[in-house]
């Protein structure tokens, strides 16, 4: 299956030897950055990322930095430090011509107890300049669920936002360790405005990133979503190893058959 949304997850530190590969299985890379590497950024190597990704006819996505930073915290130079990352970030993705670029929220319910309202209150504060310059490199942004235990926060946050440029992207593995509704209601609550997906699986105690099938995750629920969206997101397959990639992208060509 040369699914031509379908994409495999490449650490910018690993870009060198690992972007060929990618190409070559006909998928599409997500490139993740960390905010150190932003700053000893390596102008020809990324030079000659672009080039090959531009050769190869390929928009790519971008996975912003995430220790750490926080959209919507509740200091202001946390809040200050988050947007100058993701603005570098939105500088590489522009430069890659990528299509979207992954970010974390930040937030759980341990760290803000009962400020969840606060923290979106910033957040939606925080969100419409990056946008403007998302939508500028034509650059969607997808908010990513890590901790939530219902996606109403970042529902909230995606529709008060209201952009043709912001929506969501759907981690399974994310969802499985700490999601509290079903996958087919946390499916419908985000599809108006689902860009990405993340694939990878785990047996529910760890974020283990184990090829799809592997682990205790029942895709089923997205398999019957995805058939009845009009226009499919892009979908990533976070694995952390090559042979795990294999084994994951052989899975993924089986349950999309």
């Amino acid at each position: 299956m040369n699914h031509p949304h379908l994409g495999a997850h490449i650490p910018w530190a690993q870009i060198g030897s690992a972007l060929e590969t990618v190409l070559d299985a006909n998928l599409v890379p997500e490139i993740a950055i960390k905010g150190p590497e932003l700053d000893l950024l390596d102008e020809v190597l990324l030079e000659e990322v672009v080039q090959t990704l531009a050769k190869a006819g390929v928009r790519p996505s971008v996975h912003a930095p995430f220790f750490d930073l926080n959209p919507g915290a509740l200091d202001p130079l946390i809040r200050q430090v988050t947007y100058q990352r993701l603005s570098q970030s939105l500088y590489v993705a522009s430069r890659l011509n990528a299509h979207l670029m992954v970010i974390h929220p930040g937030v759980d319910k341990w760290r803000y107890p009962n400020l969840e309202q606060n923290w979106l209150t910033l957040a939606k504060e925080f969100f419409p300049p990056l946008i403007e310059q998302a939508s500028a490199c034509g650059c969607r942004l997808a908010i990513e669920n890590i901790y939530e235990e219902t996606p109403d926060l970042l529902v909230q946050l995606v529709e008060e936002i209201d952009s043709e440029w912001f929506g969501h992207c759907f981690d399974a593995g994310h969802w499985h360790l700490f999601g509290k509704r079903s996958m087919a209601e946390w499916l419908d609550a985000i599809s108006p405005q689902l860009f990405h997906l993340h694939l990878h699986d785990n047996r529910g105690l760890a974020d283990e990133h184990l090829p799809v099938g592997d682990g205790t995750i029942d895709f089923r629920p997205l398999l019957l979503k995805l058939a009845k969206l009009s226009s499919l997101p892009s979908m990533t397959l976070e694995a952390h190893s090559p042979e795990h990639l294999k084994r994951s992208l052989q899975q993924v060509k089986t349950l999309f058959s």
